[in-house]
């Protein structure tokens, strides 16, 4: 028998969807059946058309994840048109922050932390009534190897997705009762349009010591997102899923 992830008379937010793994994940909701907001400093109407396109309701809603007031607005607007928040995909996140630790600079520093950790706090904490009032919800968080491995010239970036992976796991515990699931990805090497301005030698580099020695599609990092949001994995919370193509392995 087939296995199908079936999302239908679900609503969820996606965050930093405006492009690369966000978007991926948005559309991938979207073809299982959820309806999709998409929150991104940018606008992405280009996403919700891609919602849009696959037969589902989209919202595409300009929200800085650093500004409470705006989340509130963004997500009770969610809830009005929509009708609800049963998942939330917190995906926005910073990584143009790289220099050695000696030479990080404190203001992006912080900016790093609002972004990517408390950018996520807030989100989960705004939806969170709408989840416990259902009595189902599914948070599901973007970190990323660099979180669980460390990287060189990424201190910020490192020390926020490895919060990320604690607050998840705190969600996880304080959901259960709820009915509310966390979850993280844990992506390696993915071909956004990030990984396109690093400069090739460093691509490569990266891309030899992945064991698969290729870059993720950022589908397949939404594919594992959209199997964490359904019921299929109904008894999966508090799990740092790794979708990383064997990078953390020991690779020769």
């Amino acid at each position: 028998m087939a296995v199908e992830i079936d999302l239908s008379g679900r609503v969820a937010l996606v965050t930093g969807g405006s492009r690369g793994i966000g978007r991926a994940d948005a559309f991938a909701l979207a073809r299982a059946g959820a309806d999709v907001a998409v929150l991104d400093l940018l606008a992405s109407v280009e996403t919700a058309g891609d919602v849009e396109g696959a037969g589902r309701r989209a919202l595409a809603l300009e929200c800085d994840v650093t500004d409470r007031a705006q989340v509130e607005g963004a997500v009770a607007r969610v809830v009005e048109e929509l009708g609800s928040v049963d998942i939330l995909v917190a995906n926005a996140a910073t990584l143009d922050h790289v220099a050695r630790f000696e030479e990080q600079a404190p203001h992006l520093w912080q900016r790093d932390l609002d972004v990517n950790l408390t950018g996520v706090f807030t989100c989960a904490q705004v939806v969170w009534p709408h989840m416990v009032e259902g009595g189902w919800g599914r948070i599901v968080c973007t970190a990323s190897v660099v979180g669980t491995m460390g990287g060189f010239g990424q201190a910020s970036y490192a020390a926020t997705k490895a919060g990320l992976l604690g607050l998840t796991r705190t969600l996880a515990l304080e959901g259960a009762r709820h009915g509310i699931t966390a979850n993280a990805v844990v992506p390696g090497v993915v071909g956004t349009e990030m990984f396109g301005l690093v400069a090739p030698e460093k691509r490569a580099r990266m891309v030899a010591r992945t064991a698969l020695r290729r870059s993720a599609e950022p589908d397949e990092v939404a594919n594992v997102v959209c199997f964490l949001c359904s019921d299929l994995a109904s008894y999966v919370t508090g799990a740092a899923l790794e979708v990383d193509g064997g990078i953390s392995l020991f690779t020769f």
